[in-house]
């Protein structure tokens, strides 16, 4: 974080970096394309509701459900330190 000589504003640029970077990081994770009858992992039909509501869907709910866990689970550090943690 921005602190002691930096300029004004230095602080919320960086917040504002920040949470652009999450939701570009968020938007290209989304799918794309035209969305599949059959989930691609288990074969499982994909309602046309679940189609429409997330275009490009290649999951089904359930598949997209373990597949976000195991993503949450690999994902869970702060690249960017708190001033805490850098004071230990």
């Amino acid at each position: 974080m921005a602190g002691g000589w930096s300029r004004d504003g230095a602080v919320q640029d960086q917040i504002d970096a920040s949470v652009e970077e999450a939701v570009s990081r968020v938007r290209s994770r989304l799918p794309a394309g035209e969305s599949l009858t059959q989930c691609e992992l288990c074969e499982a039909e994909i309602p046309e509701a679940r189609r429409k509501a997330v275009p490009g869907v290649r999951l089904c709910v359930n598949c997209q459900a373990e597949a976000d866990e195991q993503h949450a689970a690999s994902a869970s550090f702060n690249r960017r330190a708190n001033k805490d943690s850098q004071l230990r």
